[in-house]
């Protein structure tokens, strides 16, 4: 595979809390293998890990939300820090020769950005994530048929 076609995906949120160590995250390499994880200790729910293979539209498609979202402009020089109480979100993505590999406090809703020193970089990052989440959570229910933990 050239450099130029090069495309991976990481994203993590999670926390360690009253329940332990919960968290949601999902990778997609350049063949299209999509890995999900999610656990959550929440009412005594267990560890689900689910992979599936994409299909070379659906791995363009995802190149292009990506594109079009801009975030590979974005910088989390400013962004809060990652908060061992609250959780962390990190976001790692390689399109081509370019990469960015980004890891901030956890963001519950948009109102947690508002003040911040880069509320617009930040609402980039949001989007994209709730945007992936959504589409990432709809191919696993569709593949695999399952209820979604929120």
């Amino acid at each position: 595979m050239a450099e130029s076609d090069a495309f991976y995906m990481y994203f993590y949120s999670g926390h360690k809390g009253k329940f332990g160590h919960e968290f949601f995250k999902f990778e997609i390499d350049e063949k299209g293998r999509l890995n999900y994880s999610n656990d959550s200790k929440y009412r005594r729910d267990s560890l689900i890990e689910k992979s599936l293979k994409l299909s070379p539209t659906m791995l363009n498609e995802i190149k292009r939300i990506v594109e079009d979202s801009e975030i590979m402009n974005e910088s989390d020089d400013k962004w809060p820090r990652r908060d061992d109480v609250n959780g962390r979100i990190q976001l790692e993505i390689v399109i081509g020769k370019r990469k960015i590999n980004f890891e901030t406090a956890k963001i519950g809703s948009l109102s947690d950005i508002v003040n911040t020193q880069d509320p617009e970089g930040l609402r980039v990052l949001y989007y994209l994530i709730q945007d992936f989440k959504c589409l990432i959570m709809s191919l696993i229910s569709l593949h695999f048929k399952i209820k979604p933990i929120a």
